[in-house]
C-alpha cells in the first residue's frame, strides 16, 4: 500500500491509526506541515489531496492510499519558490511563520476549488460562470486557517495578487 507525497510513492503505515499529519511529519520528515491544535480547529495541518485541501491532523494516512499528497514543501524548489509563497515573503504574510504552510497550501487549494466553480458560504451569484475573488470571499474560503500573529493583511495581499480575479478566470479555462 502506497502514499504519493509530493511526487514520490512511500510506504503507508503499517498502524491504521496513524494520521497523516504524523505520518508526514514522522515517517517521511517532512517538518512544514504543522501540527496546531491537533482538532482540525486552526489549519495549520493544511497539505493537498489530489489537488484538495484537507486537514491532515483529522485524515488517517491510510485513507490516502494510492493517492497523490503535496505539502508545502512540494509546492516550490529550492531557489523557485511558487507564486504564492513569494508573494507571502513579498507581502509580509507571516510573523513567527507556524501557520504560513497550511495558509499556502490552503490558498492553492481555495483557487482550486473557486476554478472548479465551488460557491462559498459568501458566494453572490451562485449561478454564475465565475466566482470573482472578492475580499469577502476571500476572508470567508481562508477562515479555517488562523494566524495568532495577525498577519492577516499580508496574507489577504499575497493571495489577492497570486489569485486575483483575472488569475482564476484563466485558471479556469
Amino acid at each position: 500500500m502506497t502514499i504519493v507525497v509530493n511526487g514520490a510513492a512511500l510506504d503507508a503505515p503499517h498502524d491504521a491509526r496513524v494520521s497523516l499529519l504524523d505520518f508526514l511529519r514522522e515517517t517521511c520528515g517532512l517538518s512544514g506541515t504543522k501540527k496546531g491544535c491537533d482538532q482540525g480547529a486552526c489549519g495549520a495541518c493544511t497539505v493537498l489531496a489530489d489537488g484538495e485541501r484537507i486537514l491532515s491532523c483529522l485524515s488517517l494516512a491510510v485513507q490516502y492510499e494510492g493517492r497523490s499528497i503535496t505539502t508545502i514543501e512540494g509546492l516550490g524548489q529550492p531557489g523557485r519558490l511558487h507564486p504564492l509563497q513569494q508573494a507571502f515573503v513579498e507581502h509580509d504574510g507571516f510573523q513567527c511563520g507556524y501557520c504560513t504552510p497550511g495558509q499556502i497550501c490552503s490558498a492553492v487549494g481555495m483557487a482550486a476549488e473557486i476554478a472548479r466553480g465551488v460557491p462559498s458560504h459568501v458566494t453572490v451569484d451562485l449561478g454564475g460562470e465565475d466566482i470573482l475573488l472578492s475580499h469577502e470571499e476571500l476572508r470567508e474560503r481562508m477562515s479555517g486557517n488562523l494566524c495568532r500573529c495577525g498577519a492577516y493583511n499580508g496574507i489577504v495581499e499575497a493571495i489577492a495578487e497570486t489569485y486575483g480575479a483575472e488569475t482564476l478566470a484563466e485558471a479556469a479555462e
